[in-house]
Parts: C-alpha cells; structure tokens; sequence
C-alpha cells in the first residue's frame, strides 16, 4: 500500500458523518477512496458519495483490504462505521489511523469520546443504550420511478411513525423526470432533506442506476412499507408517458 492516510469517521445515527465526509472530500486535491463498513455490497451511502464525488473511488467492507493493498499512490481514505460498530475493536488490520468521531454536543462522555483523536460536533440526536438499539431496515428500489406527490406522501407517512417509530432514514430515489434526489430524514431535526443529485436525467427506460432506501428504527413494519413503496411506484406506462413529456428538453438525459 502507498504512504495514504486513513481517516476513520464514527459517530451515532444521524449526526452527520457521512455530511461531514463529503465535505472533506469536496476539498480534498489528491486521489480519494471512501469507505463504507454496513457490509452491504452497495449501499445508500456508497451510492451517494459515489453520484456525488464520480472520481472517488468506493469500498465495503469485504472489499477494503484488496482496495487498500492496490493503491499504488498517495490516497486519502475515509472509513465511515456504522452506529452499531464497537469502535474499540476496530484495527484495520493494524494500520495506523486518524480517528474522528461526529457527535451530538449534548453528548459528553461515550465509548466513541474514549476512541476518537478528534472530536467534531454534529447534529444533536439522540444515542441509544445497547439494549435499546434500533433496527435497520433496507430495500432496493433500482428501476423504480416515483412521482412527487406520492413520494411526499409515503416519506411523511414513513417518518410520521405510521410502520414504526423512525428515528433515520435515508433514500436515492427516481422521479418521472429523470432526476434521482437523496432523501435525509433525522428524528429531532426540522423535517425531511431533499437534495438533487448532480447525475445525468435518465429518459429512456426504468433507470438501471443505483436507488435504495435505508430505515433505522423501532418495531419497523418492512412488509407493509415494501408494500407501500412497491404501491407507490410508476408502472412502465406511466414512465414512458413523463418521459415523452421531458426527453426532448433534455440534452444530458441518459438513452
């Protein structure tokens, strides 16, 4: 592996690391790699940081000690581990790394205080005792388009406790027009973050691209949310229809 440094980002769910990673690497010059620890082979965040940031390259846990050995210049890494992951017993392997952990300012005194070399405050959720963990609920959505007004409607339902009390969930989703939004949603912060991903609008077809939804939370009902999901999504007329509408005005869509 070259000289890289490794920058391992901890921290409950919700209060911002993945935030705070994207914003490092929008100011990084040199090669990046970002890494995710779910486990997942894709993921929300992976997809996520990789619409955002096309030229950093992404990892899971499975793939990162291949990834690492590869790196044949100066990288630098950031490790994002999941709220549930003890820290203290996290090596990688014996690398040397720069452990940084996003927390709530009311939070004083926790594990991830005892782990980290750098401190940074975050958005001021709540933590949770380990007999009280919440669940982490997830489905694939790729191919599935949404239109507006039903994607607002499940996403409140959702995040209003209608199959569960939600305290995060997370989201890349489709839209008739070829457009994929990231949705943020944290118990204690004001509503729910739509943020339009700056990727090619996609007019030919069900996207093939990479969507998702991930929930944490308490006595989550995953049947009946994938029902809702599944109930709220565009049939293949209805695709076809908006994309007439947009193909035309659309110099950039995907074909």
């Amino acid at each position: 592996m070259s000289d890289s440094s490794i920058v391992v980002v901890a921290g409950p769910s919700g209060s911002g690391k993945t935030a705070w990673i994207a914003q490092c690497l929008s100011e990084v010059t040199q090669p990046a790699l970002y890494v995710s620890l779910d486990g997942e082979a894709i993921s929300v965040e992976l997809a996520y940081i990789g619409y955002r940031f096309p030229k950093v390259r992404l990892a899971n846990a499975r793939g990162l000690p291949q990834v690492l050995d590869a790196l044949s210049e100066p990288t630098v890494v950031f490790v994002e581990v999941g709220f549930s992951e003890d820290v203290q017993e996290l090596t990688l392997g014996g690398l040397s790394i720069q452990r940084v952990a996003i927390l709530p300012p009311s939070l004083h005194h926790s594990a991830w205080h005892d782990w980290a070399d750098e401190i940074v405050a975050g958005n001021d959720v709540a933590t949770f005792e380990s007999a009280k963990m919440p669940q982490v609920w997830t489905m694939p959505l790729t191919g599935q388009v949404f239109d507006a007004p039903s994607l607002d409607e499940i996403a409140i339902e959702l995040t209003g406790g209608a199959y569960g009390k939600v305290h995060r969930m997370k989201a890349l989703v489709e839209l008739p027009d070829g457009r994929l939004f990231h949705l943020d949603f944290v118990k204690g912060m004001p509503g729910i973050e739509y943020g339009e991903l700056r990727v090619p609008q996609w007019l030919e077809g069900r996207p093939q691209r990479f969507s998702g939804i991930e929930v944490v939370g308490w006595n989550l009902e995953g049947d009946t949310i994938a029902r809702t999901l599944h109930d709220g999504c565009l049939s293949n007329e209805a695709i076809a229809h908006y994309q007439l509408q947009y193909k035309s005005q659309s110099p950039s869509a995907v074909s």
